[in-house]
């Protein structure tokens, strides 16, 4: 089987107990989508596929598509998303349903914790430390493993300690970026693969292969969480750490920063690790590097997988799968902002 068939038939499990399983479809191909009765066609001219509507989730788009009105109301109907991003993979935007959950009050309570500074701080360095808990988490296993982190580790959680809910955002977020810095370096030790070199942190282009996997992998990883905010009462629109603001949403960027270690770089480094990435998916352009289609592929089978894989959550006492660690964190913050429960960032217990 082929990766692009594999991404076809590729399912998510939204969780467990009672829930249904739903697919998310990533689109290579310029096509052009059309409402067929009440499903969808896509059809790139030189064939096509029917995609039942019942058993989509989402879509990511990474060509040139057409869509009609038509199809969009389809679309708003059953509360799909649909994501873009642009050549170079990074998000563009989504179209979005109608908020069929948002409520007035809960908007109300989101304003109020950004509105007071204290509150706020308090909640941005609850993101930061869950981030770098996990940061950490991911440094032991490979420590354990006996790759050469130990002083890296030993710098990270110096800095860990000097975290402090009394800092301002602009202070949480230098020893965040500190923090998250550091860790990448720590990539090089971990690969031992010359092909795969972090040097630094860069962006927008990426000078480097491992760079344009950190990026790609975070864009998905940012429209992952905003999708499941959608199905909460939450807003995705006010974040905490990072600022609202008018141009995009940033409550998906808060709680994508706790995930994003023991997902997506777990995925990165196993890719790269096991040989399923080497320097031919990448590409030079635009004065950087790359990640050309088929790896983008071989990253979201990976992502996909690791997003329906289970642990055994501690106070349930049952499996729950990581896509739904990210509904219930939504769910904690929810019950922090109405002053239910305290909240504490997810911290991976392997």
């Amino acid at each position: 089987m082929s990766i692009l068939q594999k991404l076809w038939i590729s399912a998510i499990l939204l969780g467990v107990g009672g829930d249904f399983v739903k697919r998310n479809v990533y689109i290579f191909h310029d096509g052009d989508f059309q409402r067929s009765d009440n499903t969808v066609y896509f059809d790139t001219g030189k064939g096509g596929k029917y995609l039942p509507i019942e058993n989509l989730n989402e879509i990511f788009i990474f060509s040139e598509v057409k869509i009609t009105k038509k199809l969009l109301e389809l679309f708003a109907q059953k509360e799909i998303t649909v994501h873009f991003f642009n050549y170079f993979g990074y998000y563009v935007g989504s179209f979005y349903p109608r908020e069929h959950l948002n409520s007035g009050y809960m908007i109300l309570k989101q304003a109020e914790y950004y509105l007071d500074e204290k509150k706020r701080n308090h909640l941005a360095y609850l993101f930061v430390k869950g981030a770098a808990k996990n940061i950490r988490k991911v440094l032991l296993y490979y420590k354990s493993r006996g790759k050469e982190v130990a002083d890296i580790l030993n710098h990270i959680e110096t800095l860990m300690e000097k975290l402090s809910p009394d800092q301002s955002i602009e202070q949480l977020m230098a020893l965040e970026g500190n923090i998250r810095e550091s860790y990448y370096s720590a990539f090089d030790s971990i690969l031992e693969n010359k092909d795969f070199l972090f040097e630094k942190r860069s962006k927008r282009p990426p000078k480097n292969r491992l760079n344009a996997l950190i990026s790609f992998g975070n864009s998905i990883m940012y429209t992952i969480v905003l999708s499941e905010i959608y199905k909460t009462h939450l807003d995705p629109r006010i974040g905490y750490l990072h600022s609202t603001n008018f141009r995009r949403f940033s409550l998906n960027l808060d709680v994508a920063e706790i995930f994003k270690p023991i997902i997506v770089d777990r995925v990165i480094l196993s890719l790269i690790g096991k040989g399923i990435l080497t320097k031919k998916d990448f590409e030079k352009d635009m004065g950087g590097i790359l990640l050309k289609d088929e790896g983008k592929q071989k990253f979201i089978i990976t992502l996909e997988d690791k997003l329906k894989a289970t642990i055994n959550h501690r106070d349930l006492n049952r499996p729950v799968s990581y896509r739904r660690l990210i509904r219930m964190e939504l769910y904690k913050l929810e019950k922090h902002l109405i002053g239910e429960n305290e909240y504490e960032a997810f911290e991976a217990q392997w």
